[in-house]
């Protein structure tokens, strides 16, 4: 029972199948309109930084923004760390048939040079495992970005409510 509801906790907090089609498409030109200042690191700026509300005693959360790359070489988000989690990753939902299948990303996410990558719900995202606190609507989180070539840089999240879809929902 407690791994249905996990599962069910899970999807419910980074899977909207709806949601999750719009904001991938339109997450990079809402984080513009949406968020506070970008923050720069070394060629990279980030955008559009948000999280989901999460229910009580929810074993996992997500975090999502917009990475662009504004160099001439490619960059490389190598990990993520918080506070509010036991463990966080970088992970990709993906369908694969008709089963939704989740995974962290291997060796990082690339960056590409003149180029951006969407951290949006239904694909690449930042996964807040074991969460020591519930993710209030309304609240912020700090998350520990490392990439390869600009370096570490923490990023606030805005918490929005569980259903999401970017920053001003």
């Amino acid at each position: 029972m407690n791994r249905i509801l996990m599962s069910l906790a899970l999807l419910a907090t980074i899977a909207s199948p709806t949601l999750a089609q719009e904001a991938a498409q339109e997450m990079p030109a809402m984080a513009a309109e949406t968020a506070g200042p970008a923050i720069t690191v070394g060629d990279l700026e980030i955008t559009g930084a948000f999280s989901r509300a999460t229910l009580p005693n929810a074993p996992v959360g997500a975090g999502y923004l917009t990475i662009t790359n504004k160099g001439t070489s490619d960059d490389r988000l190598v990990s993520a760390s918080s506070s509010v989690a036991g463990m966080t990753q970088i992970h990709e939902m993906k369908m694969e048939g008709d089963v939704m299948k989740m995974n962290e990303v291997a060796g990082g996410l690339v960056i590409p040079a003149g180029g951006s990558v969407a951290l949006a719900p239904g694909g690449f995202h930042i996964m807040f495992m074991n969460l020591k606190q519930q993710l209030a609507e309304g609240s912020t989180i700090v998350v520990t970005l490392t990439f390869e070539k600009a370096g570490t840089v923490d990023v606030e999240l805005a918490v929005g409510a569980p259903n999401a879809g970017h920053m001003g929902h």
